[in-house]
């Protein structure tokens, strides 16, 4: 009887969830999916649930074409094919955002957690606003530096500068970057 329910629930897997064979994958960040595959990729995500876990390790041979970890758990083996399976039907992540990535964990490797600094990107046609002395400030991002009151600027501290009369950080002035902590609030 055991054999007979396995064989049906290859079978199974076998017609609905080999995603290898019904979606067209770009590969390039942009969505593949077209209205049928939809209603196959549910099918072959809800027919994982009722795989083994040396089925799961032979799925995740065929998707990532490795050998899955050694200690990976049942349930990680599930989640890392089920977002393999959606990511080759509605698409992964773009390169540039891929290449952001693998720049910030070169930098994290390469320097530790201590020096590293997530900054903000700021992508042009963003709006910085800030508020000084109960005047609303507004800075647009250009692709190669930043607008304030129709002039171009090179860097957000010259602004931070003309609006304040002193020397300040404008990252820092535009809430980009928090300051620096000082002794006593590290303290606190």
């Amino acid at each position: 009887m055991a054999s007979f329910a396995l064989r049906q629930r290859e079978r199974h897997w076998m017609k609905s969830a080999d995603i290898n064979d019904q979606v067209t994958c770009q590969g390039s960040g942009e969505p593949s999916a077209a209205d049928g595959d939809l209603l196959h990729v549910g099918t072959a995500l809800a027919a994982l649930e009722e795989l083994t876990a040396q089925e799961l390790q032979s799925e995740w041979r065929k998707l990532y074409r490795v050998e899955p970890p050694r200690r990976l758990s049942r349930d990680l083996l599930l989640r890392a094919i089920a977002h393999r399976i959606q990511e080759r039907v509605y698409g992964g992540l773009g390169l540039a955002t891929r290449r952001r990535l693998n720049a910030l964990a070169l930098k994290l490797e390469n320097r530790g957690a201590a020096h590293f600094d997530p900054r903000a990107i700021l992508k042009p046609g963003t709006k910085l606003v800030r508020e000084w002395h109960g005047r609303a400030h507004a800075v647009i991002v250009l692709e190669d530096g930043f607008e304030y009151q129709g002039q171009r600027f090179r860097s957000l501290t010259q602004i931070a500068s003309l609006i304040t009369g002193v020397h300040w950080s404008g990252p820092v002035f535009f809430g980009v970057k928090k300051r620096p902590r000082t002794a006593t609030e590290a303290d606190q």
